[in-house]
């Protein structure tokens, strides 16, 4: 088996909704690339979303990665709450429409190919990579700014 691609991954927004912004890590034996991108009239949770969805599309190939984020959202939503949705045709318990249904569906069919292990940290904690990927999310709302 191939190594693991860690994927570090962050959301921002300027007020929620407001211009929002995504930033992610990707590093694979040693070698890193960042990316990045900002919407104008976003949310902070959609962000987190594009953040990793735009990480695995960058994938060349399955792989086994490893998710860094500090979205309980995020990690929550793909690992406990979707299997749920999908039964309550993207209805939550209470039977509101899935909020983000959009992306919640984008990242399932992203994670396929690949075997994923889970990590969650506290964000804006000093956690080298997360600050750097919130770093980025954050000129993704700059960039929007500067247009």
């Amino acid at each position: 088996m191939s190594d693991w691609v860690e994927i570090f991954c962050d959301g921002a927004c300027k007020g929620n909704p407001g211009p929002g912004g995504w930033g992610v890590i990707l590093r694979y034996r040693g070698v890193e690339k960042e990316l990045w991108g900002g919407e104008p009239a976003t949310t902070n949770n959609r962000m987190e979303l594009t953040a990793l969805i735009r990480g695995l599309q960058a994938l060349k190939r399955p792989a086994r990665v490893s998710i860094t984020t500090d979205s309980q959202y995020l990690m929550r939503g793909i690992t406990e709450w979707i299997a749920q949705w999908k039964r309550n045709g993207w209805r939550t318990a209470s039977k509101a429409p899935v909020k983000n249904q959009d992306l919640w569906q984008a990242l399932d069919a992203a994670l396929v190919p690949h075997q994923v292990e889970w990590r969650w940290v506290r964000g804006h904690t000093g956690h080298p990579e997360n600050e750097r990927a919130d770093a980025l999310a954050n000129r993704g709302i700059t960039g929007l700014e500067a247009g």
